[in-house]
């Protein structure tokens, strides 16, 4: 017996013995006309490679194929996996988080009948439900060793869409730095393929536009994007023209060029109408709202139904981030029509979604209950929450996001009437904005000369 059939012979006779052990048999349980019981044992230890017939006969009596005991692969259990895995993703796409990733997990549990690119889909679902439903730490760790599998080449769907998540994921986590490096590695491995900007450039640049933008890079965003929408527009798909569109009114809005940003906004929010992606639409309704509410006037009650709109859609596909940005955008629009209990609820509502985690959201969801609590002259529960938030605050890094916190904190110290804790969180703001005390440029200046 050469080698290969060696091979094959083991490895018939390892999944006799197992499925014989499974059902409780003995050896001469299996013995037939055509196969004594020391043929048998002869078969079990690799030592002999039955025929067809006897292959035939074994199948039977374990309740299995010809082609399993042969091959290790049962056709009927594959497409049973190949459901299975098709149910798990299609509740992904409803929303039915917890669904899709017990079932995942029990795919990746056995993956006998799985072949090699079945278990890459699973396993990209399990990361894509891990996120969505805010377990960003266990979602970054399996996407980072997806997106080290040398299997997986750059440009290929399945690294695209493996990317733009980690991307996403380390931005959502906290550190953009890391999220920027990923969008920015990725970018320039899709440029060293010597390709015209793509689809692949048109989605991880989105999102490295978005990650850029909550830095505070807005240059940086703003030279990605105006190099993005040319190629999004000769495209022609509806969703990739709607991201870029998406990106370029978050960098316009903090760029205080409101109006266009506005625009921007509509005609992503039109774009991404054509297709059917519901989350998308929803976020987008989300962001179109909060500008309302920046608008000159302020259009609270049309920012109202926008948000009460993205939040039902969020609740059934949306990650937890996404629905806790909903939960505090409506407490800052309920506030702003007066229904103070409405906002705190809320306000309380994130908070809740958030639970223990330190968080940068958890931030924002304290001042505007230290507002709110200003408002009723509830001034012990007040300081209570901007003393959380402060504390909560101190453990993220400089960005764009943590300058607006501060900024927001001193405010309500200062409406508080705390002067002095108030002139700490603006300065605070001023370092997380990368502007250096005066005593420092000062440093600087003299050290050149």
């Amino acid at each position: 017996m050469d080698h290969a059939k060696a091979e094959q012979a083991e490895g018939v006779g390892g999944r006799v013995r197992t499925l014989r052990t499974q059902h409780g048999l003995k050896q001469q349980d299996l013995a037939s006309r055509d196969a004594s019981t020391s043929y048998i044992s002869l078969i079990e230890s690799g030592k002999r490679l039955p025929s067809a017939p006897v292959l035939a006969t074994l199948a039977e009596r374990l309740g299995t194929t010809p082609e399993y005991l042969l091959t290790g692969r049962d056709e009927h259990r594959a497409e049973e996996a190949r459901m299975k895995l098709a149910f798990a993703e299609m509740a992904l796409r409803n929303g039915d988080d917890g669904e899709a990733m017990q079932a995942f997990s029990d795919l990746l549990a056995d993956r006998s009948a799985l072949d090699e690119s079945m278990i890459r889909r699973a396993r990209i679902g399990q990361a894509t439900a891990l996120e969505k439903t805010d377990r960003l730490e266990a979602a970054i760790a399996l996407l980072d060793e997806l997106h080290r599998d040398p299997a997986i080449s750059a440009g290929s769907d399945d690294w695209c869409r493996i990317t733009v998540a980690l991307c996403r994921s380390y931005r959502n986590a906290g550190d953009i730095s890391l999220s920027i490096d990923v969008g920015e590695r990725a970018v320039a491995k899709l440029d060293a393929l010597g390709l015209d900007t793509t689809m692949d450039h048109i989605q991880v640049g989105s999102t490295l536009m978005s990650s850029y933008h909550m830095r505070g890079d807005l240059t940086r965003a703003q030279l990605l994007g105006e190099r993005l929408l040319p190629a999004a527009e000769a495209q022609g798909s509806y969703a990739a023209r709607g991201s870029v569109y998406w990106s370029a009114g978050l960098v316009a809005r903090s760029q205080g060029r409101l109006h266009e940003a506005i625009s921007l906004t509509e005609r992503a929010l039109a774009m991404m109408a054509e297709g059917d992606n519901v989350r998308h639409i929803a976020i987008l309704r989300m962001n179109y709202g909060v500008m309302l509410l920046q608008s000159d006037p302020p259009r609270p009650e049309h920012a109202l139904d926008l948000l009460q709109a993205a939040q039902e859609s969020l609740a059934e596909v949306g990650t937890a981030s996404e629905l806790i940005r909903c939960e505090l955008n409506l407490a800052d629009t309920h506030k702003r029509l007066g229904h103070l209990d409405t906002a705190a609820a809320h306000a309380q509502r994130a908070l809740g979604l958030l639970g223990t985690d330190n968080r940068i959201l958890s931030v924002r969801a304290r001042t505007y209950l230290a507002e709110i609590c200003l408002l009723r002259d509830e001034r012990e529960d007040a300081v209570q929450h901007l003393h959380a938030a402060d504390r909560q605050q101190q453990h993220f890094p400089a960005s764009r996001d943590s300058a607006q916190n501060w900024r927001r904190i001193g405010d309500l110290w200062q409406q508080y009437g705390d002067t002095t804790a108030a002139l700490k969180a603006y300065d605070k703001a001023l370092s997380a904005a990368g502007l250096a005390r005066t005593g420092d440029v000062q440093v600087a200046l003299t050290d050149q000369h």
